[in-house]
């Protein structure tokens, strides 16, 4: 990697961290990351799912170059798609179309996916859904370019802890100053 790929990676990086610094809104956060990845790394997409528990499937949370169809192709399984990654391990699927741990194959084939890197999400050793990165041809990721990628996927799991706790937060807040309110509106009718 030359010394401009690196300094495009560390302006990248940056980027998402002030989008993450100066934002609550999730979306937002996901949707810099997601773009910021497929550009800066040369990807045919990138995509973002998070772990519905009670289903354990992986919803989207964010994606970018990939087109509707594809997004919608039924739901995504986490205990059958690219699995090792819901137990905490980046997995590179370098051929995306016969390799039985992709699970929408044919489809990935119809949308000109050659590759997936799949990156997981955690928070506090808790995995909380997926970095997908997809390539449009066979490619040898970097170690680098890996550790670049890894990296963006703990900023956006660090945004949305963020913006949950936020929601937390202002909703007991809410709770609160509605008690007081009823408070005070029940003491002014005695």
């Amino acid at each position: 990697m030359t010394s401009d790929q690196d300094a495009t990676y560390f302006n990248s990086f940056r980027d998402v961290v002030r989008t993450v610094h100066g934002s609550l809104d999730v979306k937002e956060v996901l949707n810099a990351m997601v773009t910021n990845i497929t550009v800066v790394m040369n990807l045919k997409a990138c995509a973002v799912r998070l772990l519905n528990p009670k289903l354990r499937t992986l919803e989207l949370a964010a994606a970018f170059g990939l087109t509707d169809g594809y997004l919608r192709k039924g739901p995504v399984d986490a205990d059958q798609s690219i699995a090792d990654a819901m137990a905490g391990k980046t997995v590179v699927v370098e051929d995306a179309t016969a390799d039985p741990r992709a699970q929408y194959r044919t489809q990935a084939k119809e949308e000109g996916i050659a590759g997936i890197v799949s990156i997981p999400l955690s928070i506090k050793g808790r995995v909380i859904g997926v970095l997908r990165l997809y390539s449009s041809e066979p490619r040898v990721f970097l170690a680098r370019e890996l550790d670049f990628a890894e990296a963006l996927g703990e900023i956006g799991a660090l945004a949305i802890e963020n913006a949950k706790m936020y929601q937390q937060i202002k909703h007991d807040y809410e709770e609160v100053v509605g008690d007081i309110y009823n408070f005070v509106g029940y003491r002014r009718s005695i």
